[in-house]
């Protein structure tokens, strides 16, 4: 009895911290899953401009952009590459969206035949647990339309960035225009995530060969970014 009951005490002792581990461990592989999470939106709307992009967003806020955008109506197009960094707050509102849409699971489309074509988009999700995908022209999903809404407006952005590198090497004199269209769009709340595109308004606020105007139209913007323009 003596020695049986030794022999039994180590066992307890081990007991508790293999139970400790194992719920350390699974909770280790779920957050690894969240941390890991990509996902992708596109776009596939022939005659539109784009017509074709691609946004990938890393659980992490890092995110790459691709399309096809022309630079202007009678340009070629030109494919743009570009990594950049959500907000914290933006980063947080895609993947809350993208939970509260079940991962994108299932028919997205309304299937309604009297909508107009807006293109094919394209919501992908992938984790440790999940592999999806669903495309759609309109969803009734809330949380897919608020997270399309979201990531064309986004997009939207992007490509005034595009544009806005080009003319300030090639074609100062088209800022002004571009600029302006910014701050109306911006107003209406159809642009997102400003500081995306900071190191090009930077650059033009800083630009003395440019013109009063459009470099207080780059600075203003680049406040709404939360960035500190140059003096």
């Amino acid at each position: 009895m003596f020695f049986r009951a030794r022999e039994k005490s180590p066992r307890l002792r081990i007991g508790i911290p293999w139970r400790l581990f194992c719920l350390i461990f699974c909770f280790g592989l779920c957050a690894s899953a969240q941390q890991n999470a990509t996902l992708t939106f596109t776009l596939d709307f022939p005659g539109s401009e784009p017509s074709h992009y691609r946004i990938s967003i890393s659980s992490d806020g890092q995110a790459t952009y691709d399309s096809d955008g022309k630079l202007s109506a009678e340009s070629e197009s030109d494919p743009f590459h570009l990594d950049f960094s959500l907000s914290e707050s933006a980063r947080a509102r895609v993947f809350d969206l993208a939970k509260r849409a079940n991962y994108f699971q299932g028919d997205l489309d309304s299937h309604k035949r009297n909508l107009a074509s807006t293109g094919t988009k394209t919501l992908a999700y992938k984790d440790a647990e999940h592999t999806t995908q669903a495309s759609y022209n309109y969803s009734p999903v809330p949380a897919v339309e608020e997270l399309t809404r979201l990531l064309q407006n986004l997009s939207t952005t992007l490509e005034f960035g595009h544009r806005l590198e080009y003319y300030h090497r090639y074609q100062k004199l088209a800022l002004d225009e571009q600029l302006k269209r910014m701050e109306e769009m911006w107003k209406q709340n159809t642009l997102g995530e400003l500081q995306a595109i900071a190191p090009i308004l930077q650059q033009i606020v800083s630009d003395n060969s440019l013109i009063t105007p459009v470099r207080a139209r780059a600075q203003r913007l680049l406040a709404q970014a939360g960035a500190a323009p140059a003096h």
